[in-house]
């Protein structure tokens, strides 16, 4: 055995290190780790409460299962930072989200010990699903945990795939990380045995002869001997739901305890049959007094000063696009009792935390839940009620099935306040909000708008609040907006009509949302080097100001949009009126200015974008490339 002084964590490079270490070594091993990653995080910033909940969990299942052969999936992949130090990436845990740097998420393509990508949650049990019966028709026998938690087992997809997994009566080991007492009380001395005992060799093979003799009875005695046998188990254990969806529950257990952890994933790692749900309670912030102490355990930070704990942020007079957001909601929630708010799991990302405190009873969290969240929304605008749902792009694409049929449909007036739309810094490809601007222009009826600035928001969420004849969304990035002075409310904006800042008569530059100012300051470059420029804020992609394109069109030889949005969105839409309208026939040039059509990688946001060319540089490029003989 190694001195309990001896740094453990310096030798052990893979998971196949950890498993020569004894059992008694583990809780030094999992202190190192647990100080590993809060140094880490403290100079990158990033997800830090559920990483630090799940050390114990995360060094217990290394030790018990032959990873990377045994499929372990993380679900969600933010609690994986002690997993990615223990697999072969410590030498490089401090690029944590940096340019060029390791994910914050599990990454197929960043090691064999992430055998399947999450940014988003719940879709764990789903993909452990299919990893096992891929091992059962090629022959190969492994294991597949899907460790869920963090709140994902509130979204309904965790419980189709259970269904799924108990109808297959498939042997896939799902670890329910429990990290905020939502399902069950602390775990005591006497569960942690229960579950010991329930998994354990002995009372299988003593269920097993019951089963047996219970097939002996008639069908009716036999329906109630195996259901006496689950109930009485779930009394005492609780997981009765588990048990309908055909999973045999274990626990809850402590999370942070080897000699509780270790004898029940032996146990069930020895499974012969049938799947398992193992219930492990954990505590998020675990091990850091400062994460312990915070009421949101530091699950996503700036860089710290670990002694402290205190964030190191930029001070800045401008408030964040979210925060204006939510000040002006509030402000139209005063005039108008029937705006409603709702978001899936994030208060506070996107600001609805602060809607909340003026209106309690008017904001709904619904958890990780956006299909649900959407439908409900429609529900809540069909009784007359002004919803907002304010859901990052990104996850809205979640319930696009529910935008479509509960909502666009049916023309019901729910609002989306679209948040983190555009690229997204350090939170990379999973987290892209990217797609927005296609999948709901493509809507019939669909009101589409984008803020250029945080005094655009206000007049958006003004607008959004008085609109009355369908679905209506507005887009707005991450980060601060442009140091204006803002007033108490916005104002209500014509639908479908955008504006001029600039006129010139050579070159016209049409800007949707945020990179209108990259625009202005192209426009002045431009215009002393000879080019007369017009900058154009279109507002809306959806109704298009067609008498403003058709302007444009007529009056300038080059006319460029530009937008923080994939291929196929604002640009596209113009193109379209254009090309119909036949006013590309007079041999008008255009260039349309997107997102390039890959998966951008993480991140700093106006560095990647400068070199995606969507800064004032990449349309000065443009428009020399166009217009130069």
């Amino acid at each position: 055995m190694s001195r309990p002084d001896a740094p453990l964590l310096d030798k052990v490079h893979f998971p196949s290190d950890l498993r020569e270490l004894s059992e008694a070594d583990l809780p030094q091993l999992a202190g190192e780790l647990r100080a590993e990653m809060i140094d880490a995080v403290s100079m990158t910033g990033g997800h830090l409460g559920a990483g630090l909940g799940v050390v114990e969990l995360t060094v217990a299942l290394h030790y018990i299962f032959d990873t990377p052969y045994d499929r372990l999936i993380w679900d969600v992949g933010h609690q994986t930072y002690p997993h990615k130090i223990l697999t072969g990436r410590r030498d490089r845990i401090r690029t944590l989200r940096q340019e060029e740097g390791l994910s914050g998420f599990t990454r197929r393509t960043e090691s064999e010990y992430d055998p399947f990508g999450a940014g988003h949650s719940s879709t764990s049990i789903s993909a452990g699903l299919g990893m096992l019966v891929a091992g059962e028709l090629t022959q190969k026998k492994r294991n597949v945990i899907a460790v869920i938690g963090d709140g994902a087992m509130s979204a309904g997809m965790a419980y189709e795939a259970m269904n799924n997994v108990g109808a297959l009566d498939a042997r896939l080991l799902v670890i329910l990380n429990d990290n905020d007492m939502s399902i069950a009380p602390p775990t005591g001395a006497m569960r942690s045995y229960l579950a010991r005992l329930v998994s354990s060799p002995g009372y299988r093979t003593l269920r097993e002869h019951i089963k047996a003799l219970s097939k002996k009875l008639p069908k009716f005695f036999s329906e109630k001997a195996r259901r006496s046998e689950e109930y009485a188990r779930g009394f005492f254990t609780g997981g009765t739901l588990f048990e309908e969806l055909g999973f045999y529950y274990i626990g809850p257990i402590d999370g942070h305890n080897f000699d509780h952890l270790l004898p029940v994933l032996k146990n069930v790692r020895d499974w012969a049959e049938g799947p398992v749900l193992v219930h492990v309670v954990t505590y998020k912030g675990k091990g850091y007094p400062p994460a312990e102490a915070a009421s949101d355990k530091y699950h996503g930070v700036n860089r710290f000063d670990v002694v402290t704990g205190k964030q190191i942020k930029t001070q800045s007079k401008v408030p964040s696009y979210t925060k204006v957001f939510a000040s002006a909601l509030i402000e139209e929630a005063r005039h108008d009792e029937r705006i409603v708010a709702i978001t899936a799991a994030m208060p506070n990302g996107t600001g609805l935390d602060l809607f909340a405190k003026h209106f309690p009873s008017r904001m709904f969290d619904v958890g990780i839940a956006e299909q649900h969240a959407i439908t409900f929304a429609a529900g809540l605008a069909a009784e007359g009620l002004k919803p907002f749902a304010a859901i990052y792009s990104t996850f809205l694409q979640r319930g696009y099935d529910q935008i479509v049929h509960d909502v666009s449909i049916q023309k019901l007036p729910v609002r989306f306040a679209i948040d983190r739309a555009g690229f997204v810094g350090a939170d990379g490809s999973t987290h892209a909000g990217s797609f927005d601007i296609g999948f709901l222009t493509a809507l019939p009826g669909f009101v589409v708008m984008a803020a250029a600035d945080n005094l655009e928001l206000m007049h958006m969420v003004c607008t959004a609040a008085a609109y009355d004849e369908g679905p209506i969304s507005f887009r707005y990035p991450r980060g601060e907006g442009i140091d204006i002075k803002l007033p108490r409310r916005g104002k209500i904006l014509s639908v479908g009509k955008g504006r001029i800042l600039r006129d010139g008569n050579k070159v016209a530059i049409l800007s949707f949302g945020t990179r209108l100012y990259e625009a202005l300051s192209a426009a002045d470059e431009l215009g002393s080097a000879g080019f007369s420029t017009t900058v154009a804020d279109a507002r809306f992609a959806k109704p298009l100001d067609e008498g403003l394109i058709a302007r444009l069109a007529r009056e300038h030889e080059l006319l460029i949009t530009i937008e923080e949005g994939a291929v196929n969105g604002f640009g596209a839409q113009v193109l379209q009126f254009l090309a119909s309208g036949g006013l590309l026939d007079r041999g008008l040039k255009v260039r349309t200015l997107v997102l390039p059509d890959v998966y951008l990688n993480h991140g700093p946001q106006d560095k990647v974008l400068a070199r995606v060319g969507l800064d004032r540089t990449g349309i000065i490029e443009t428009v020399f490339s166009a217009l130069d003989p």
